[in-house]
């Protein structure tokens, strides 16, 4: 039997707790209906007698404190979050030197859910190493943990024991994964149905919202973005960007990609695609003629671009997301 120890930190997301332990005891029932014993053993950990979720509409009761907990074999670190990103690990700063520990001396692996990767980065068992989380702080992700390579797009990465999702509900996702790494296909599919969760959902490249990477205080970039944002319909070369700002254009590329960590070529493609995905959900225009309002000509082109930032073509994009075909 395997033992898990889901952490219980302050300002934890209840809901993924839950969902966490619906899933791993639905994989036990059906291994028994299987004539098979029960492989997961579930154990709530946590820092105090009784924790306060996020919102502070809940508390918790961990069933033990992480220093009665010698051994463990996989650890699981839901979301929490408090005030801000930073807060939120040092109030729960105590888990840290033991996560480090499991995992150095008794090999325990370790999966991180949603924005619960904050706390595991913060360890430093990370670094140098992949990482996935939500799409929405993957920019204060980076800027708090440099050494860590993240993972924009990817929903599930598994870094030789050191697993982590991407944004919201794909936590579900890693952890039938993690079933079916333990226990097998048949228990990871048969979990997948009776919850509904798409077993084959790779990707959360199609549901970034792109709103332009602004945290920096480089005011003569900042005035680059807001004009590229403004007339991303048009032909817009670097020359000519360099030419308006008065300033040279190798210095003008360095400062952007310093700032944003996006070439001027890669901003303008991503806010052209988000233009085009904004399109499709809200309009029965075909996709040449998305193409054209997006300041493009040339179609494969075009398809190519969508799909690589996006991870679907304008078609599956528009089928899917298209508020007046549904």
């Amino acid at each position: 039997m395997k033992h898990i120890s889901v952490l219980v930190p302050i300002g934890v997301h209840i809901g993924i707790v839950d969902g966490t332990c619906d899933l791993f005891t639905e994989a036990n029932d059906f291994l028994v209906s299987l004539g098979r014993q029960p492989y997961f053993h579930l154990n709530f950990v946590g820092i105090s007698r009784e924790i306060t979720s996020k919102g502070g509409l809940f508390s918790v009761k961990p069933n033990d404190h992480i220093d009665a907990v010698k051994k463990t074999d996989l650890i699981i670190i839901p979301p929490c979050f408090q005030t801000d990103l930073q807060t939120t690990i040092d109030k729960n700063k105590e888990f840290l030197k033991w996560i480090q520990g499991q995992h150095n001396h008794h090999g325990s692996e370790i999966a991180s859910l949603c924005i619960g990767a904050f706390l595991l980065a913060s360890t430093g068992l990370l670094d140098q190493r992949k990482c996935a989380t939500n799409w929405m702080v993957a920019e204060d992700f980076k800027k708090m943990f440099p050494k860590v390579m993240i993972e924009t797009d990817k929903v599930i990465v598994d870094e030789r024991g050191l697993y982590s999702s991407g944004g919201g509900y794909s936590y579900m996702n890693l952890i039938l994964y993690l079933i079916e790494k333990y226990t097998g296909r048949e228990v990871a599919v048969h979990c997948s149905k009776v919850f509904q969760i798409d077993i084959s959902y790779k990707s959360q490249s199609a549901f970034i919202i792109f709103s332009g990477q602004k945290q920096h205080s480089d005011e003569k970039v900042k005035s680059v973005q807001k004009y590229i944002e403004e007339h991303f319909q048009e032909k817009i070369t670097v020359d000519e960007l360099a030419q308006l700002y008065c300033i040279g254009r190798r210095s003008l590329e360095l400062r952007f990609k310093k700032a944003t960590s996006n070439t001027i070529v890669e901003y303008l493609q991503r806010v052209k695609i988000e233009a085009a995905k904004r399109n499709f959900e809200l309009s029965k225009k075909s996709v040449n003629e998305v193409m054209f309002e997006t300041g493009y000509t040339d179609s494969k082109a075009f398809r190519s671009l969508f799909k690589r930032i996006t991870g679907v073509s304008p078609i599956e994009y528009s089928n899917k997301y298209s508020t007046l075909k549904h």
